[in-house]
């Protein structure tokens, strides 16, 4: 009984603990639940807070903006409307402006209108006094005017004449004075030897016994030394030399050189005479080349082919009236460089148009056809520029002239041959030139007596005074020059003078 007493004790004591802890942890638990609430209640209020002020300052920061904006907004209104005055006012001047330009082109044309009607006035009245006149005068318009002037000109003839005179006297004597000083320049500058070379070359013997081995047993070795070298050698009775005459400057240099090596090796014989022609050749053939590369870099003409560089080069050895075609070329090209420096054309140009315009010459024994003609075909096949082509083609006159440096290498072509020393003519064909110098003056009507005089660069003609006036005398002489330059071929110009006097003889008896 006490056993079970003390159990159920025991589990009433048990029970009273475990309530009594259990509501005791409820308590604690409470108590805490109580703090973090706190917590959160205060930290609920700091946010609050911080939510408060960020609120305020973004307000604040707002109105801030507005209110700038406003301004703005305020500011550009009022310059807008400052600006949509200044254009009213502008407007308005414009609409000003034009009515009274309106106003004044009312008023031109009014005045236009009354000067049309005073000018319709005034032809009447000037056609009404021309009939009056005609009716006093009992003659036309017409006839009055042709009156008129025929006075006038019959009494003012010799005025009229004196001045014409004068001032082409002046104007020629300017443009002659500074065509002087140009062309005397442009040949200061150019320093080119003149060298004159004929058909033949002679070579000096040491002495006569070679001329029997240069013709050989029977003739053998001449025969094949001329058939060898297209060339003629004459051993005739001149002591001590030997001539070899060609045509061809080429052909008559390679014989002359090959001679001379034969002369030098003293052993002449069929064999040996081709071996030292061969020789010849090629010495010749890189001489060639060396005198196209050596014009090309003296005149400073760039960029020649090789092949046209080579054909120049056998201008060297290709002679007119005597005169190297090679160096009468290089010395084309400086004079036309100086002369286009001076009046300011290209003398780029007229220097290459001039070292080139004889290209034709190196092969026209080869070719058919004038040497311009030839010429102007291997340009063309070289890759030349249109402007060289016309340039060097109307040196001669068979092509129109169509551009400055035309001109240019056409004067610089006469200067370079008419000048002294240069070339060499015969005595037949100077005869010839005066003789139809003379003849074309002679055959105008009203020449008396014609003379060719300066050798050939002046002609003085002597007309009949009861047949041409001082008018026509200036007509005749213009007329004479013109059939001159068309019918006749001449370097540099000739000068026309005609004379034009009356003589009176009277006798005391």
């Amino acid at each position: 009984m006490d056993l079970i007493t003390s159990l159920i004790i025991i589990f009433i004591a048990l029970g009273l603990g475990s309530v009594m802890g259990y509501y005791a942890r409820q308590s604690i638990v409470k108590k805490r639940a109580g703090t973090i609430e706190a917590r959160l209640h205060k930290r609920m209020e700091q946010v609050k807070a911080e939510s408060s002020a960020i609120l305020k300052q973004a307000q604040e920061k707002a109105a801030k903006v507005i209110s700038k904006t406003e301004e703005e907004v305020d500011q550009r209104r009022r310059e807008f409307l400052r600006t949509q005055q200044v254009l009213l006012d502008r407007e308005k001047l414009l609409d000003k402006k034009i009515s009274l330009s309106e106003l004044k082109e009312e008023e031109f044309r009014q005045k236009v209108e009354k000067l049309k009607e005073l000018k319709e006035e005034l032809d009447k009245l000037r056609s009404e006094a021309e009939e009056k006149l005609e009716k006093v005068a009992k003659i036309s318009r017409e006839e009055a005017k042709k009156e008129l002037l025929s006075l006038v000109e019959i009494e003012y003839q010799k005025e009229i004449l004196e001045k014409l005179r004068k001032l082409e006297e002046r104007g020629v004597e300017k443009i002659e004075k500074r065509a002087k000083e140009i062309l005397a320049l442009a040949m200061q500058k150019c320093a080119v030897p003149q060298v004159q070379e004929l058909t033949t070359s002679t070579i000096v013997l040491q002495n006569e016994d070679i001329k029997g081995r240069i013709i050989g047993k029977e003739g053998r070795n001449i025969r094949a030394f001329e058939k060898l070298t297209g060339v003629e050698v004459i051993v005739d009775e001149t002591p001590e030399s030997v001539v070899i005459s060609s045509f061809n400057p080429i052909r008559r240099q390679i014989a002359k050189l090959a001679l001379e090596k034969l002369i030098q090796d003293g052993r002449i014989q069929p064999a040996k005479i081709e071996e030292k022609v061969e020789e010849a050749k090629t010495e010749i053939a890189k001489k060639v080349r060396e005198s196209g590369e050596k014009a090309v870099y003296e005149t400073g003409v760039v960029g020649v082919d090789d092949k046209l560089m080579q054909l120049l080069g056998r201008l060297y050895y290709r002679t007119s009236y005597g005169q190297n075609v090679l160096l009468h070329s290089m010395e084309v090209a400086f004079l036309a460089e100086a002369i286009a420096d001076e009046i300011g054309a290209n003398s780029q140009v007229a220097k290459r148009a001039g070292l080139l315009h004889d290209i034709g010459k190196a092969v026209d024994h080869q070719v058919q056809g004038s040497h311009v003609d030839i010429g102007i075909k291997i340009l063309q096949k070289f890759g030349e520029s249109d402007e060289i082509i016309k340039a060097m083609q109307a040196h001669h006159e068979e092509h129109p002239v169509e551009s400055i440096e035309a001109i240019i290498v056409k004067v610089a072509d006469a200067i370079s041959g008419a000048r002294p020393g240069a070339r060499k003519d015969s005595l037949e064909n100077y005869l010839q030139r005066l003789k139809e110098l003379e003849d074309i003056a002679m055959k105008f009507s009203g020449v008396e007596r014609a003379y060719a005089i300066q050798a050939g660069r002046e002609i003085r003609i002597f007309v009949k005074s009861d047949k041409i006036d001082d008018l026509g005398l200036q007509k005749l002489a213009k007329e004479i020059a013109n059939k001159i330059e068309e019918e006749l071929k001449y370097p540099g110009e000739i000068k026309v003078v005609a004379v034009r006097e009356n003589r009176v003889v009277e006798y005391a008896r």
